[in-house]
C-alpha cells in the first residue's frame, strides 16, 4: 500500500517555502492564543472559501440556499474582483474551497476562476450536486486543473436521494460522475481527486454499504460519509439518524436532543480560514450562511486588513469569552481540533 496517494502528493506539491511559513505562523499564533487566552493572530489564512453563487437547483430542506431563506442578496461571484483578491493573497494562500451557498457551476464563470487559481499554484476544491456535469462541462472541469471535486450522493435510489435532494434527479447525477471519470481517462489527468459525499440522515442511512458498491463501479476515488447538521434538532427530527456514529446530536432522558460535542471556547477555523461571500463580505466560517457576522468588506479594504482589524479580533475574543454566546457557533460540532 502507498504512503502517499496521488492526491495528498499533489497536494504537497503546492507547498512554497513562503507557504510553509505562513503555516507555522497560523500554527504558533493558535496556541499562543491558547496559553495566554488572548487572541494573538500571525500570518494570513492558508484556506479561503469563495462562494462562487447563492443560487441552486434544488431545494434541500437544512440548506438556505434550498429553502431561498437568505436575508442577504444573491447573486454571482465576478471574475475580475476574484483575480484581484486572489493576486493579492496567493503567495500565502494553499487551500481554496469553491464553494459555500448555492451550486457552483450556476456560475457561467466559475471554471475560469478554477483555472485562474490553479495557475497559481493553489490547491482547489469544489462541491456540487452535479446536476450541471454534462459532457462539455465535464471536460472543462478536467482542463480547468481543479484538485478536488465533492459530489453528494445522498441516495443510491431515485426515492431515497429525493427524500433529502428536493427537486433532483439521479440518474442526472451518475451520469455527471460518469463524464468526469471519462475526461479524466481520455485527457489522462490525475485530477480532479473525486469523493462522493454521502449525507447521512435517517432516510438513506440503510444504503451506506451501497454508496460504496455505486462509486468503485462508477470509478470515483473515494467515498466520505459526513454527519448532517440540524436546525431544529431540540425537540426531533425525522433527518436525525438511528445509527449513533453517523449523528450530530444525542438523545437525551427527557426525550429531547443536544449536540454531543463540547463546545470548547477556541476554534482552530478562526486563526486559518475564513468564507468570502459572492460579493465580497468576509465571514468567520461557514456556519454563518446568511453572513450575519460581517468582518469586513473586500470591495473597501484589502484582505490583509480585514484579516487583522477590530472586528476579526473582537469575534476571536467573543469566541475565547464563550462559543455557547455566539449563535453560529451554538450548532457547530466542528472546531475543536486542530486539522490542515
Amino acid at each position: 500500500m502507498a504512503l502517499y496517494t496521488a492526491d495528498t502528493l499533489n497536494f504537497i506539491s503546492k507547498l512554497t517555502p513562503r507557504r510553509l511559513l505562513n503555516v507555522a505562523k497560523l500554527f504558533a499564533s493558535f496556541y499562543m492564543t491558547k496559553w495566554k487566552n488572548k487572541p494573538v493572530q500571525w500570518g494570513l489564512p492558508m484556506t479561503i472559501s469563495f462562494e462562487p453563487t447563492t443560487a441552486c437547483n434544488l431545494r434541500c430542506p437544512e440548506c438556505p440556499s434550498g429553502l431561498r431563506a437568505f436575508t442577504r442578496p444573491t447573486g454571482n461571484l465576478k471574475e475580475d474582483f476574484f483575480k484581484e483578491t486572489i493576486d493579492d493573497i496567493y503567495k500565502e494562500l494553499l487551500y481554496l474551497i469553491f464553494y459555500f451557498q448555492g451550486e457552483p457551476y450556476i456560475n457561467p464563470k466559475f471554471l475560469d476562476m478554477v483555472k485562474y487559481a490553479n495557475n497559481k499554484g493553489i490547491y482547489t476544491i469544489t462541491s456540487t450536486n452535479a446536476h450541471f456535469l454534462n459532457d462539455d462541462n465535464a471536460r472543462k472541469t478536467i482542463e480547468s486543473g481543479l484538485d478536488r471535486l465533492i459530489i453528494s450522493v445522498d441516495g443510491t435510489s431515485q426515492e431515497t436521494y429525493e427524500s433529502y435532494r428536493k427537486e433532483g434527479n439521479l440518474e442526472n447525477v451518475l451520469m455527471g460522475a460518469r463524464n468526469i471519470i471519462k475526461w479524466k481517462k481520455k485527457l489522462k489527468s490525475k485530477t480532479p481527486h473525486t469523493i462522493f459525499q454521502f449525507l447521512v440522515v435517517k432516510p438513506n442511512e440503510h444504503q451506506i454499504p451501497e454508496i460504496y458498491k455505486l462509486a468503485k463501479e462508477i470509478g470515483i476515488d473515494e467515498v466520505k460519509l459526513k454527519t448532517a447538521q440540524i436546525y431544529d434538532y431540540a425537540g426531533g427530527n425525522p433527518l436525525i439518524p438511528t445509527i449513533d456514529q453517523y449523528s450530530r446530536y444525542k438523545k437525551e432522558s427527557d426525550g429531547t436532543y443536544s449536540i454531543k460535542n463540547e463546545l470548547l471556547n477556541h476554534c482552530w477555523k478562526l486563526w486559518h480560514a475564513c468564507v468570502v461571500t459572492w460579493d465580497g463580505l468576509v465571514v468567520p466560517c461557514c456556519f454563518d450562511k446568511d453572513a450575519i457576522h460581517r468582518l469586513g468588506d473586500l470591495k473597501n479594504a484589502k484582505f490583509s486588513e480585514i484579516w487583522h482589524n477590530e472586528n476579526y479580533a473582537h469575534f476571536r475574543s467573543q469566541l475565547l469569552k464563550g462559543r455557547d454566546q455566539i449563535d453560529i457557533c451554538k450548532n457547530c460540532t466542528e472546531g475543536c481540533t486542530v486539522w490542515a
